[in-house]
């Protein structure tokens, strides 16, 4: 008797996945917000874990994960995080980053079992789990792909706003503003808003990667080789984060794709190769008009040793 459920496969749907991490079921999932597995029947030399950001899911890493597997060869591998992409979020109460940090660590796992070199990727949120999977998870021994990386959160004159935000998010006080409103929207592929518990467990994230990051230096580059791609536009993730990570990197090894101010182009839309429509037709995050661009800039930093 088949152990697979009873309602229809979703594209790259990962059965497994939902066998390690039982709060998520193929019923509980929003269609579109599925984790997802791409293995190409011969196993690679590489493969890639791709990472969605806060209040998103999978979707968001749909179009380079093709791009890493149909014209680079690698299997790819995007987890669900924890409550997220669910039909019924109940508000995102419990979200945990240890789970988060759980989930990624699982589809690093997997993706060592079929490829000899694993690199680590993802958006947002995504982007700094990765660096903390990269530095520390042993499995990660190839590249760190950023996009959009919330290293750092936007803010006024000298970071000050970003830095009181992250402060601000680890007291008690966000939950006077949690006012547990419908988090399902119009978008099929993210939550309506960035609930308050979610942002807590990003800034307790990126304390950690703030120390992990102060721990190289010139004489003690980032071991990995990184690419980082960031809209000068995004009011999301402030660019600083980037520049702080670049200066504790081999200059040689890391490739920054600064996508240009006068684009406006928004925080999460630099990964979309095509725009996020309602079901009525109604534009609600636009595409990244240099995605091909970024995309041979990736070709191009692969071939770096």
């Amino acid at each position: 008797m088949s152990d697979q459920p009873s309602t229809p496969a979703r594209d790259h749907e990962w059965f497994d996945y939902y066998k390690a991490f039982t709060c998520f079921s193929p019923e509980a999932v929003r269609d579109g917000c599925q984790p997802r597995i791409m293995e190409h029947p011969e196993s690679p030399k590489k493969a890639i874990v791709l990472v969605h950001g806060l209040s998103d899911s999978p979707y968001f890493m749909t179009a380079i994960g093709d791009y890493f597997f149909n014209r680079l060869g690698y299997n790819v591998y995007m987890p669900l995080l924890h409550f997220h992409g669910l039909k019924e979020p109940k508000g995102m109460e419990g979200v945990e980053l240890e789970e988060w940090k759980s989930n990624v660590s699982f589809a690093i796992k997997t993706a060592s079992l079929k490829a000899s070199e694993v690199s680590v990727g993802g958006l947002s949120t995504g982007g700094a789990l990765s660096v903390y999977m990269a530095a520390l998870h042993p499995k990660i021994n190839d590249a760190l792909y950023l996009f959009s990386a919330a290293l750092d959160l936007a803010g006024g004159a000298f970071g000050l706003v970003g830095e009181v935000q992250e402060n601000l998010l680890l007291t008690p006080v966000p939950d006077l503003f949690d006012f547990n409103t419908p988090m399902i929207g119009e978008n099929s592929y993210r939550y309506s808003y960035v609930d308050m518990d979610g942002a807590r467990q990003l800034a307790r994230l990126i304390k950690e990667t703030d120390s992990i990051i102060s721990l190289f230096g010139s004489r003690f580059p980032f071991p990995y080789k990184v690419f980082a791609a960031h809209s000068e536009s995004d009011e999301t993730a402030d660019i600083a984060g980037i520049e702080a990570l670049q200066h504790v990197c081999d200059k040689e090894r890391f490739r920054f794709f600064r996508i240009a101010k006068n684009l406006g182009l928004p925080h999460a839309s630099v990964v979309l190769e095509k725009p996020v429509v309602s079901k009525g037709g109604k534009e609600l995050e636009p595409r990244n008009p240099v995605f091909a661009e970024m995309m041979q800039a990736i070709a191009d930093f692969e071939k770096i040793g």
